[in-house]
C-alpha cells in the first residue's frame, strides 16, 4: 500500500524535533493488514481512480531518464522511521545496492502532493520511492520480463507492501512496460557518486561543451551545478561535471553542432549573466 504521500505532512511537521518521526497511516490500516488493494482498484494501481490524467503528455516514451548527479542527502528524509508498525533505517551513505523483486507504480492520486524529500510528486517525471535508498539518489531499474531498463531519481519512501521493492512514477512504469499489469519483476541497482564520476569521464569524450565553471574540489563543482540547474530551462543536453587532471568543470553538453551550442550560450548569458567557455572533447 502506498502511504508515503499520505503521512509526509506529519513527517515534515516533526522534522524539526529532536526525536525521530513516527509515520502512521490510520486511514489505510485495513489495507495494510491485508496487503491487498481495494476491490474497486483498477489494474494499474493500488487505489481507485489512480492512473494517468485525462490528457497525459502525448509521448511518454520520449521522456528522458533521470540523469545521475551527486547531490547532498536530504537532512530529514534519511532518518530512521516507522511505517505500519515496521521500523526502517535508510542508508546513510550512497553505497552499492542491488536487489530483485516486484516494482509497482503510483499516479494521479498523489500527483502534486509532497514526497518524503519535501518535493512535489510529478507522475510524469522519472522518479521513484524506495524504503531505504538514500534520498535523493539514483537507481537503474531493469525489467526481468522484457529487458527494458530505465534510470530514476529516488525522492520518496515506499512501497510498504512486503513483496514490492520499489514504487515507480507513472512515466517510469510506462517506459518499463508495467502500467497494465500494475507490477513487474525487476532488478534495482543503485548508481553511486563513484559511478557518476566514472560516467562523467566516459561520456565527456566527444562533442562541444559549454564550460560554466572550473573547480579543484568536486564538492564546489557540485554546489555550482545545483545552483545553475535552478536557473536554466533545458531539456537536453544536461548539466554535467567533467573530471580531468584533478579539475572538475561544470558544463552543458555535448552539442552536436555549432548552432545548438550558440543557442545554449545565449541562454546562459541571459539567465546567468555569464559568458561560457567552449570546450571540445
Amino acid at each position: 500500500m502506498k502511504i508515503q504521500l499520505l503521512f509526509i505532512a506529519a513527517v515534515l511537521t516533526l522534522a524539526g524535533c529532536a526525536g525521530q518521526p513516527t509515520r502512521t497511516a490510520p486511514s489505510i490500516a485495513t489495507k495494510a493488514a491485508t496487503g491487498k488493494p481495494p476491490a474497486s482498484a483498477k489494474a494499474g494501481g493500488y487505489y481507485k481512480d489512480d492512473g494517468p490524467d485525462a490528457n497525459p503528455p502525448p509521448d511518454l516514451d520520449a521522456v528522458p531518464d533521470a540523469v545521475p548527479r551527486v547531490e547532498a542527502l536530504n537532512k530529514y528524509a534519511n532518518r530512521p522511521y516507522n511505517a505500519l508498525g515496521q521500523d526502517y533505517v535508510p542508508e546513510a551513505t550512497t553505497r552499492k545496492y542491488k536487489a530483485i523483486g516486484l516494482a509497482s507504480w503510483y499516479g494521479r492520486r498523489f500527483n502534486g502532493k509532497k514526497t518524503a524529500s519535501g518535493e512535489l510528486y510529478d507522475m510524469y517525471a522519472m522518479s521513484a520511492a524506495h524504503r531505504t535508498l538514500p534520498i535523493p539518489s539514483y537507481a537503474r531499474v531493469t525489467s526481468l520480463d522484457n529487458g527494458k531498463s530505465i534510470v530514476v531519481r529516488v525522492n520518496d519512501r515506499g512501497p510498504f507492501h512486503s513483496k514490492r521493492i520499489i514504487d515507480l512514477s507513472y512515466t517510469a512504469a510506462h517506459k518499463l512496460g508495467i502500467i497494465g499489469s500494475g507490477s513487474g519483476r525487476v532488478e534495482v541497482e543503485s548508481i553511486t557518486p563513484d559511478d557518476v564520476a566514472k560516467t562523467d569521464d566516459e561520456t565527456g569524450t566527444h562533442g562541444t561543451y559549454l564550460q560554466l565553471g572550473s573547480f579543484s574540489s568536486r564538492h564546489n563543482a557540485e554546489k555550482e551545478l545545483a545552483r545553475v540547474a535552478t536557473q536554466l530551462e533545458r531539456s537536453n543536453p544536461q548539466l554535467v561535471i567533467l573530471a580531468q587532471n584533478d579539475r572538475y568543470r561544470v558544463a552543458l553538453g555535448p552539442y552536436a553542432d555549432s548552432d545548438s551550442a550558440d543557442a545554449a550560450a545565449q541562454e546562459v548569458r541571459k539567465r546567468l549573466n555569464l559568458k561560457p567557455v567552449r570546450v571540445q572533447r
